[in-house]
């Protein structure tokens, strides 16, 4: 099979198209035909050795997936040959993958194939966040910061099906559109001069809850935005900067400075509630309330340019990597 590995993880240049054996399913795993993998910042983060979590040696980037089911392992019931699933899996830059039968499921017909690869990390930490660990409430305001990536554009959705108010904040006027598109009732530019102020004219009682998987500049004014009893999600660092805030905010508002960590939650502490999550994702799909929109795509070829654009932070959605067009 044709898959993208590299031994060396210093640079995207590292990457080269190879021929490998194709993967064997083993007891309890599923063999996935690839059609498209998801392409986020952390997989760029990674495929670097820049994330916490480093990958072992050779590498093939991509741990998120659509496709069909080619193969079962011993021991696989849930699953038969053909059937269109998405999946958390080893190696997606490649024409097959493995998953384990647990983090595999079937998709809703009206689901791309490009959908599926950009949806269960995004949407399911969105849904984590809020639900779990924001409690968020119909009625509240909810204000997500870098609202036009793919787990803000995710959070801004989920957000909407919750009953919350959403405010999104994006660079660009372009990002904007894309974030109201979504579903955002008011968006603002992220410019920090004077951004509190313009928060505060479209919400002047201060806001419920902050996604922010950006980590940036506006960490301090969004918090100190925050009403009484308000909920600040720390998602992640795509800043690159690991922001301080005053411990005495907290204390003042009767706040909360909350991590969501979806890999540890879905992978090894809370799996049952994780699959439960995602199924209720999946009937959202399936009834038409969530669209899920395509970042950039690129064919398979261009696998080095779809690293350096997830990256870059410059897209709305989730990049998407077209293994096979042909089921896409």
């Amino acid at each position: 099979m044709k898959a993208i590995q590299t031994a060396d993880l210093s640079a995207i240049d590292n990457y080269a198209l190879v021929d490998l054996p194709a993967p064997q399913p083993g007891e309890g795993e599923v063999r996935i035909k690839v059609a498209a993998c998801g392409v986020g910042f952390v997989d760029a983060l990674v495929a670097l050795g820049r994330y916490q979590v480093k990958p072992s040696l050779p590498h093939v980037p991509g741990a998120e997936i659509g496709g069909l089911v080619d193969a079962l392992g011993p021991g696989v019931t849930r699953f038969a040959i053909g059937e269109r699933v998405l999946a958390q899996a080893r190696g997606g830059f490649a024409e097959y993958a493995i998953a384990s039968e647990r983090a595999v499921s079937r998709i809703p017909d009206r689901m791309s194939m490009n959908q599926a690869a950009g949806f269960r990390v995004n949407y399911g930490t969105a849904l984590h966040g809020l639900r779990d660990r924001a409690a968020l409430k119909a009625g509240e305001t909810l204000v997500v910061i870098g609202a036009a990536g793919g787990v803000g554009l995710a959070a801004v959705q989920v957000g909407r099906l919750l009953g919350a108010n959403v405010i999104g904040v994006a660079s660009t006027e372009q990002k904007r559109a894309a974030v109201a598109e979504a579903g955002a009732g008011v968006t603002l530019d992220r410019t920090i001069e004077g951004w509190r102020d313009r928060l505060r004219a479209v919400s002047p009682n201060g806001v419920d809850v902050v996604f922010d998987p950006v980590s940036g500049p506006l960490l301090q004014p969004a918090f100190r935005s925050l009403g009484w009893g308000g909920r600040y999600l720390v998602v992640g660092f795509a800043s690159g900067d690991i922001p301080a805030l005053p411990v005495n905010l907290p204390l003042l508002k009767g706040a909360a400075l909350i991590g969501v960590d979806y890999r540890q939650f879905g992978a090894v502490f809370e799996a049952e509630a994780a699959a439960s999550e995602l199924d209720q994702l999946l009937a959202w799909v399936a009834k038409g309330e969530l669209n899920v929109p395509v970042g950039r795509t690129f064919p398979f070829g261009e696998y080095r340019e779809a690293l350096e654009y997830a990256l870059s932070g410059d897209g709305t959605g989730k990049t998407i990597l077209v293994v096979d067009p042909r089921l896409a």
